[in-house]
C-alpha cells in the first residue's frame, strides 16, 4: 500500500474547507505565529539559536535520553540516526513496510553504504521477536554485519504495545544490536497507548520525533539520544545539509506545539473513529481505523470519482484509481469539518 498514491496535484486552494490527505497539510494557528514572530534568534550552525537549544534539551529531557539535534525534516533525522549509528558495509534490520525502508528513498545504502534487511511487518504493526534474530547475521565475511534494529511507532496509524516494542528490541539487544524508533507520530502513540513519553523512548537509543504531523507544526523534527550518537548525527545534519541558521523560528512553533497540541491529539483519534463508524455503516467497503487515521477501501472501486465528488464539496482526499485511500484527521479538521466529510459520504453513496 502507498501512502502517498494519489496525492500530487490536489493542493490546498481558497475552495478547500476539509484536507484529509495528511496531518502533514495544517497551518498554524495565529498563537503559534505570535510565538514564532517573537521568537529570539541566534545562528543555530554556530550553536547560538536559543529556540532550538531549548527545544533539543526540553525533547531529550522530556524522552529521557541525554541530548537531541533539530533537523529539517523527519527523513533526514532518521537517516543522520542510521548514519551515525552504523558504517558502511552494515546492516539496519527494519520492517519491510517501515517508512525507513519503504518511503525514504534508500538513502542509508544510496549516501552511507548500508545494507537494509527488510522483515515482515505483523498485522498489528510489529516486528516478531524471532524474525528479527533470525535475521542477524552470522560473523562472516560473505555477509553485511548486522549493527541496528529500526523500529515504527505508529505505523499506519497503529499504535504498537509497549509489550511488543519491549520484546522486539530485546531481540535485538540480545542479538547485540542498537536500537532505533522512527515515532514521526511518536505523541499519537504515547496517547493511545496511555503511557509516557519516557515509557516508549526508553526502549530504544535513538528516537525521531517529526513536528510537523500531529503536533502541527510548518517543519522541523528533533533526533534525541545519546550523546556521542547525537554528535555523530550533527556531523551527518552538515554534510546533509541540513544545518540551518536562525531555526529558531521553526523551533519557537515547535516548543508552542509541546505545549498545547498534544493533549488534544485524542480529538483527533475520537474524530477518526467517528468516521470510521460513518463509512462502516454506509457498508460500501473494508474500513480499519487507528488513532488518526482511517484506511478505506471502496468494494466498488470508484477512488477517483469519490475523489472528484468530495473536492467538489471542499473535501480533499488522496486520489488513485484503486486500493485504500488513507483519511488522516488533524488539527485543521474540527467537528464542523467532519460534518462536512460525512455529508460527502453520504450522499455519494446514498
Amino acid at each position: 500500500m502507498n501512502q502517498y498514491a494519489g496525492m500530487s496535484g490536489t493542493s490546498r486552494n481558497s475552495t478547500v474547507a476539509c484536507d484529509l490527505r495528511s496531518d502533514t497539510v495544517t497551518r498554524p494557528g495565529t498563537a503559534m505565529l505570535q510565538a514564532m514572530y517573537q521568537a529570539e534568534l541566534g545562528d543555530d550552525v554556530y550553536g547560538e539559536d536559543p529556540q532550538v537549544n531549548r527545544l533539543e534539551a526540553e525533547l531529550a529531557e522530556r524522552l529521557g535520553k541525554q541530548a537531541g539535534l533539530f533537523l529539517p525534516t523527519g527523513t533526514q533525522s532518521n537517516l543522520t540516526a542510521l548514519l551515525a549509528h552504523c558504517g558502511r558495509g552494515e546492516e539496519i534490520i527494519v520492517g519491510r513496510e517501515y517508512h525507513v525502508h519503504y518511503y525514504e528513498a534508500a538513502g542509508a545504502s544510496v549516501l552511507g553504504g548500508i545494507a537494509l534487511c527488510p522483515v515482515p511487518v505483523r498485522a498489528d504493526g510489529a516486528l516478531d521477536p524471532a524474525v528479527i534474530a533470525g535475521a542477524v547475521k552470522d560473523d562472516d565475511s560473505h555477509f553485511a554485519v548486522s549493527c541496528l534494529l529500526s523500529l515504527e511507532n505508529t505505523h499506519n496509524g497503529l499504535a504498537v504495545p509497549l509489550s511488543d516494542m519491549a520484546a522486539a528490541a530485546q531481540a535485538g539487544r540480545e542479538a547485540g544490536l542498537a536500537v532505533h524508533l522512527d515515532g514521526a507520530r511518536f505523541f499519537n502513540a504515547i496517547t493511545d497507548l496511555k503511557c509516557s513519553e519516557v515509557d516508549l523512548a526508553g526502549l530504544a537509543d535513538t528516537v525521531s520525533i517529526c513536528l510537523s504531523k500531529g503536533l502541527g507544526t510548518p517543519a522541523g523534527s528533533v533526533l534525541v539520544g545519546p550523546v556521542d550518537l547525537i554528535a555523530k548525527a550533527r556531523r551527518w545534519r552538515k554534510m546533509l545539509g541540513g544545518g540551518m541558521r536562525q531555526s529558531g523560528v521553526l523551533a519557537a512553533a515547535a516548543l508552542y506545539a509541546l505545549e498545547h497540541n498534544v493533549a488534544r491529539l485524542a480529538d483527533d483519534h475520537t474524530r477518526a473513529a467517528t468516521l470510521a463508524a460513518v463509512l462502516r455503516d454506509l457498508d460500501v467497503g473494508a474500513v480499519s481505523q487507528a488513532t488518526n487515521m482511517v484506511f478505506f477501501t471502496p468494494s466498488e472501486g470508484r477512488n477517483d470519482a469519490l475523489c472528484r465528488f468530495l473536492a467538489d464539496r471542499g473535501v480533499v482526499i488522496a486520489g488513485g484509481s484503486a486500493g485504500a485511500i488513507r483519511l488522516v484527521l488533524h488539527r485543521d479538521v474540527d467537528d464542523a469539518a467532519l460534518d462536512r466529510v460525512v455529508a460527502g459520504m453520504r450522499a455519494f453513496y446514498g
